[in-house]
């Protein structure tokens, strides 16, 4: 960059410095009000609190991992059934596959034991969880349904049967809440046909200006899936889990480049699942009141919405800020390191620990247990 240019961060930040924030001219903001929300939540929360010594050791512990991983975006990739441009898809196809992605990237629980839950057999291995999600895709593609485009989710040819042709399992139970992952894709396919003629995605982040938080906004205003908000206290709270994927998803995919590009990627917040609090509590940064560290282990449902839920949502979103600039007060050159990195990472982290406990293992990262 010359002398002569501008840089976007910069002016961005001193526009908040100095409160010149604000929407923008079309009316929406590139503040998405998560990461305050998560400060109320924190703030006000009674069954679930950060301890500060834990945060300080967990900052440096994950740093160190990250450092000895040279973890970055190009990690997003490297995972087996990522969509990639490797793959032969064009930049449009990637957003589509990434968008598709993370509109159903939700509820793949089951009681059932491992040998009878939901899999999908994909070349010759069998996949659950997000990876059977991600195997249906692409199984889909190499089958020649189009799955992943935005026009065919409108198509008459696209019933019900094509749909559970796509989700098909390998066992007996279905794939979680079919009948609503279908209503997703439709329900978002009328949205951007309303909106865009050509049904594209990337009409959405030419909108959003290569600003993460504005593109999340704009998520959350035409696609009320991604509507992820909650009431605490007497408060709306937004959380808005599935939009910060995406523009993470984005930025990883394309990794920070074309339609990856974001110039306030440091605004996102971690994303607030089950499996990276439970990650936080084993480090010692999260504790619950007795009650809730009860139903917990008893592996009792917390109903969405409910304050547990809101609580360990909301301070792991400020836990992971608090771990950020952890890692950045004791490690200045570390500016790369942002919540969504740290977020990718300790989602990993938590899924090679499943894996290790399923064979047996244990201390396989390093970091405290």
């Amino acid at each position: 960059m010359s002398d002569d240019d501008v840089d976007p961060e910069l002016v961005e930040l001193l526009r908040q410095r100095f409160g010149l924030s604000g929407p923008a001219q079309d009316g929406i903001s590139s503040d998405t009000g998560v990461l305050k929300d998560a400060e109320y939540i924190y703030n006000n929360a009674i069954d679930v609190s950060i301890d500060m010594y834990g945060t300080k050791a967990a900052a440096e512990s994950i740093h160190e991992a990250m450092l000895q991983r040279a973890y970055s975006t190009h990690t997003w990739s490297e995972h087996e059934l990522h969509p990639t441009k490797s793959q032969g898809l064009s930049d449009v196809d990637l957003v589509n596959f990434v968008f598709t992605i993370d509109l159903l990237n939700f509820s793949f629980w089951s009681e059932l034991p491992d040998s009878e839950r939901f899999q999908v057999e994909y070349k010759g291995k069998r996949y659950t969880g997000y990876k059977s999600l991600l195997a249906c895709l692409q199984r889909a593609l190499d089958e020649g349904i189009p799955a992943t485009t935005p026009r065919f989710w409108v198509d008459k040819s696209c019933s019900d049967e094509t749909w559970k042709h796509v989700f098909r399992s390998a066992t007996e139970e279905e794939i979680p809440l079919l009948a609503q992952r279908i209503a997703i894709l439709r329900e978002s396919g009328q949205v951007l046909h309303q909106s865009s003629p050509d049904l594209s995605v990337v009409r959405l982040l030419e909108k959003a200006e290569q600003s993460a938080g504005k593109l999340v906004n704009l998520l959350v205003k035409y696609f009320p899936s991604f509507r992820d908000e909650a009431r605490f206290e007497g408060r709306k709270v937004r959380l808005y889990k599935r939009a910060q994927i995406f523009v993470a998803d984005l930025w990883a995919a394309f990794n920070a480049t074309g339609y990856g590009i974001f110039h306030d990627i440091g605004h996102l917040t971690m994303f607030a699942d089950y499996r990276v609090p439970q990650l936080l509590r084993s480090l010692g940064v999260l504790s619950c009141s007795p009650p809730l560290e009860y139903t917990i282990r008893d592996k009792k449902q917390i109903a969405s919405g409910q304050s547990w839920e809101v609580q360990l949502r909301g301070c792991s979103i400020w836990a992971v800020e608090l771990i950020r600039r952890e890692i950045l007060k004791q490690h200045p050159d570390a500016a790369g390191v942002n919540a969504v990195l740290i977020d990718f990472f300790l989602y990993d982290l938590a899924k090679e620990r499943e894996a290790a406990v399923r064979e047996g293992h244990s201390g396989v990262d390093g970091l405290p247990a």
